[in-house]
């Protein structure tokens, strides 16, 4: 049974949370929604899933459904006031631009005091990343989002939060970035290629990020035993099993939504 792009990516999501435990998931995106669903279903059952408003439920509706069973209630005041300061929670925001030390930009895009793109501001992108484990999803991997240097940092990196010392510093963890190519994380300070999707040759991603890649060789949830494509080292992101795909394809998103956000 083969998977799609999107599919895979799906699994790469769901492999952020595999580790968790009992945390808050907070996934920005429909493919890391259906990522941390399909963890909660599969790898990590003790995950904590919300409605994205004020409820923490107890069942895995499909995307769009309202759940079934609530078993909790979140607001979004407890959310800062209790979640984020204690570290219990992994959000996966979005990236209008990261660079190679994982600063994340949702800002805006040119000179600060004058745009050329106003986007959202930095939101609570700081505070995230200043306490508790942060990841990243794009859609689109292209040099206008993987930089050299972001215009705005919203989301800190490490080398700021080093920088900035031990209170940013301490409990500041950038996990992982997926995008519709591969899949990264980083290591010593700096972005590194930890497995390319299926069909996707390392020169592809290389070719479509604004820095070099460390390809160092790695080996965890996300990838497969295989060597990518073109590659010394870097992996090939697994594909999800029978099971995972029987979830993603009738249970999560019977719609195929997925489709839509991924390219194929």
């Amino acid at each position: 049974m083969s998977a799609t792009r999107a599919e895979v990516a799906v699994a790469a999501c769901a492999d952020l949370f595999a580790d968790d435990g009992e945390v808050v998931a907070s996934p920005m995106g429909l493919v890391p929604l259906l990522g941390a669903r399909l963890a909660r279903l599969t790898s990590n059952p003790d995950l904590l899933l919300s409605d994205g408003e004020a409820l923490l439920v107890s069942d895995v509706p499909a995307f769009g459904q309202r759940p079934s069973a609530v078993e909790g209630w979140l607001p979004f005041r407890k959310v800062l006031d209790a979640v984020v300061p204690h570290g219990r929670r992994h959000v996966v925001m979005g990236a209008n631009q990261i660079d190679r030390h994982g600063n994340q930009n949702i800002s805006a895009i040119g000179d600060h005091a004058k745009p050329a793109r106003q986007l959202l501001g930095v939101r609570g992108a700081p505070g995230n990343t200043v306490n508790h484990r942060t990841s990243y999803w794009v859609p689109r991997h292209s040099p206008r989002v993987f930089v050299p240097e972001v215009d705005v940092v919203a989301g800190v990196g490490r080398d700021r939060a080093r920088r900035a010392g031990p209170a940013a510093e301490r409990f500041h963890d950038v996990h992982r970035v997926v995008s519709d190519l591969g899949v990264l994380d980083l290591v010593n300070g700096v972005m590194r290629l930890v497995s390319t999707h299926p069909g996707v040759d390392v020169g592809q991603v290389q070719e479509q990020t604004g820095f070099p890649l460390d390809m160092a060789p790695a080996m965890g949830p996300a990838t497969g035993s295989q060597t990518g494509p073109g590659s010394s080292g870097v992996s090939t992101t697994r594909t999800p099993d029978p099971e995972e795909l029987r979830l993603i394809r009738e249970v999560l998103d019977p719609g195929g939504e997925r489709d839509g956000e991924v390219r194929a």
